[in-house]
């Protein structure tokens, strides 16, 4: 799943773009530059928790570093993650498409008490399964995160 991604490249764009060294970006972090460098490579998958704390630094939206729009940054967004908002919205997200919890879990290649946690708010979602979700819904990373209040929803037609 995390193959379809393509993080890396964006992220080293904005990093670049803003004239800042990875070991600028690894020290805000908190980790190393060698596992920051993996990042951009993607020879190691990002956390979440990681892309979000990048996204604070740089200003820009997740979905624009996930190369769901070419929004860079959306007005009023919210910097701090609130997992009960993201729980309720990928409740509602759900919901809305008619689906049991068991359901979205087998969509996703999980259990369902995992997707349990995450929709009850106990836990960040994984980023491959917030990607699958976006993709598959054509529903924004930063609106399900609640770091946007205004739900966006893209083409389902275009490429991404």
């Amino acid at each position: 799943m995390v193959n379809c991604m393509n993080y890396g490249k964006q992220m080293k764009l904005i990093r670049t773009y803003n004239d800042i060294k990875q070991k600028e970006v690894a020290e805000y972090l908190n980790i190393s530059v060698y596992t920051y460098s993996h990042y951009e490579t993607q020879d190691t998958s990002i956390p979440l928790k990681h892309l979000i704390k990048f996204c604070n630094y740089f200003d820009v939206s997740i979905d624009y570093v996930l190369g769901f729009n070419e929004n860079i940054n959306y007005k009023n967004c919210n910097k701090k993650m609130d997992l009960k908002i993201c729980g309720k919205r990928l409740l509602n997200l759900r919901k809305e498409n008619k689906l049991k919890q068991i359901d979205i879990a087998k969509i996703l290649l999980l259990d369902q008490p995992t997707w349990s946690i995450y929709e009850n708010g106990k836990s960040l979602i994984g980023l491959p399964y917030l990607y699958k979700l976006c993709k598959l819904y054509n529903i924004s990373a930063d609106y399900l995160l609640g770091r946007i209040d205004k739900k966006i929803t893209f083409d389902k037609n275009k490429d991404k």
